[in-house]
């Protein structure tokens, strides 16, 4: 988990992670076992991430690893992982390439993949704003590039002519501000941002300072109001379009909702200091549940080959924090436990959801 260095905003999703595995263990476990959860920093680092998960392999000897973060650190241990035969379980990307059983059968994904997501936004576009003239930035690895081929698979014929700019920036630039000048001078109308929460504040602020106005589709890994859109300003994120499969914290309409009340009380007692107006933290809650109901599934027998069968056989389980509708669902040949999303624009100080629940087309 990147608790240091240019993801760092990602690290509450350990934390989160480690207050729900602590009410496990209060509540007496997961069938009378206690969960001994061990969570290093790579900083978003793959060579770090490389030391870490050997550690944690090699000298913690752990069952699995599970939710680790990030495109490029899961891309380095993966191999090393399926080779050991442990588990890299729900990892904390949605790179298409984790729906992988044939050839990587010990590694899973957990969220909806960003071509899925891409396709939805390509959809979107071609619908409301068919002329469109597409600006693109993207962080330059696999994450980056998953979600523009979506767009482009999405766009179809249309790609070629739609899309009039595409820049990408490294995790170490300090700022991108250069890359939002240089793609309001194409001409763009249509801004698809490719980016992780602190670039993706940057961008939102600068679009608003150099008076660029065009319909702003931002990456659902960036729409948290709490780490991204408040940094950010509220009047600077009006009517930025993104997607989402779980329930904002900050929405009102869910305020008697049964699995919201829970998702507070377990804060109120775990994890008072959270902000929770920060969407990892509801991230993190609920693919800790998922990974309490493959553990509950997979009774005394705790086999790193069961763990992954039973994570394998997930049926409809419908999980608090998701939105009504949105299921998990895994079979031995479907390694993408969630693919619905559904569209939200955000509109004074929240996202507002509309339009069906639409699953994204794309296999492994």
């Amino acid at each position: 988990m990147p608790y240091s260095g240019p993801a760092s905003a990602y690290g509450v999703i350990g934390k989160t992670e480690q207050a729900y595995f602590n009410k496990i263990n209060a509540e007496g476990g997961i069938n009378g076992r206690k969960i001994n959860f061990i969570s290093y920093d790579d900083g978003y680092s793959p060579p770090k991430t490389v030391e870490q998960a050997r550690k944690l392999v090699e000298s913690d000897e752990v069952l699995f690893i599970f939710n680790p973060l990030g495109t490029p650190p899961n891309s380095a241990i993966q191999k090393y992982m399926n080779s050991k035969k442990v588990p890299q379980l729900f990892v904390a990307t949605g790179a298409t390439k984790w729906n992988d059983p044939k050839d990587f059968p010990w590694t899973m994904g957990w969220q909806p993949n960003y071509q899925s997501e891409s396709r939805i936004y390509a959809k979107y576009i071609l619908k409301e704003k068919p002329n469109a003239k597409i600006a693109i930035l993207y962080q330059n690895d696999d994450y980056g590039k998953d979600y523009v081929k979506g767009l482009k698979d999405g766009l179809g014929a249309k790609a070629a002519s739609m899309i009039v700019a595409e820049e990408s920036y490294e995790t170490t630039e300090p700022t991108i501000d250069s890359h939002i000048v240089k793609l309001k001078s194409t001409g763009g109308d249509v801004f698809f941002n490719v980016t992780t929460p602190k670039f993706a504040a940057q961008a939102i602020k600068k679009i608003a300072e150099i008076e660029w106005k065009p319909l702003h589709l931002l990456n659902n890994v960036s729409g948290s109001i709490g780490s991204v859109i408040k940094p950010a300003g509220f009047e600077n994120a009006q009517g930025i379009i993104s997607s989402n499969y779980l329930k904002d914290p900050t929405d009102p309409q869910w305020k008697n909702d049964a699995g919201m009340k829970a998702w507070n009380e377990f804060l109120d007692k775990y994890y008072p200091e959270a902000n929770r107006a920060d969407a990892s933290v509801m991230y993190a809650y609920i693919v800790a549940q998922g990974l309490e109901h493959v553990l509950k599934a997979c009774g005394d027998n705790l086999t790193r080959e069961n763990v992954m069968k039973q994570a394998a056989s997930i049926r409809d389980l419908e999980l608090g924090g998701l939105l009504p509708g949105v299921k998990v669902n895994t079979s031995p040949t479907d390694f993408a436990p969630l693919s619905q999303l559904q569209l939200q624009k955000f509109n004074g100080d929240k996202w507002d959801l509309f339009g069906e629940i639409i699953s994204g087309d794309v296999g492994g």
